[in-house]
């Protein structure tokens, strides 16, 4: 492709796909005070490309409306991914075993509560945070790590196309011409 904003959203676009996919598959899984969403193994994937912030994003909020969510679930559930997601791409130039940390950290606060005051769960929330938090553990922190191991192989045949999430400010001389006739920037002429 040669345009990278269509391989950013068809980046995106698939990873929100594989994560409904792996969501409603695993549905007696993924959702309740004990669950284990196989799908969030993928926010591992920020690490790689920030085409995967708005997958994951979007495939959280599909899931969740097509897996019977609540309102509260769909909107806190999937921004406790996005905030994963986001800080894992944040975090990526501090060595891929942080990947991991941000998703299981914003869900060990978010989802407990959601499932507290959402859902009515009369479990005690620090139960709550220690389940969420295992399950997280398990899918983010060991099949993800699993993930990333694999990707990192084919990175750069993969991931490395997609446009840049927060593209960076165009370059600036440091020292500006003192005459009109000096070109900083040639224009090919």
């Amino acid at each position: 492709m040669k345009n990278k904003g269509t391989h950013f959203l068809v980046q995106g676009a698939a990873i929100a796909a594989v994560y409904v996919v792996l969501t409603l598959v695993f549905a007696p899984l993924s959702f309740g005070e004990v669950q284990i969403r196989f799908s969030e193994a993928l926010t591992v994937l920020p690490f790689f490309t920030p085409a995967a912030i708005p997958g994951l994003f979007v495939g959280c909020i599909i899931a969740n409306l097509l897996g019977g969510a609540i309102p509260v679930d769909i909107i806190f559930g999937s921004i406790a991914t996005l905030i994963g997601a986001f800080f894992t791409y944040k975090l990526r130039n501090t060595g891929k075993w942080t990947a991991p940390i941000p998703p299981i950290v914003s869900n060990i606060v978010i989802v407990p509560l959601v499932l507290r005051y959402g859902y009515g769960i009369n479990l005690p929330i620090p139960f709550m945070m220690l389940t969420v938090g295992a399950g997280e553990f398990i899918s983010a922190g060991v099949i993800g790590m699993i993930l990333l191991g694999a990707l990192s192989k084919y990175k750069n045949v993969l991931f490395h196309h997609a446009l840049p999430f927060f593209p960076r400010a165009p370059r600036v001389p440091k020292k500006l011409p003192k005459n009109k006739k000096d070109k900083v920037f040639p224009s090919g002429e």
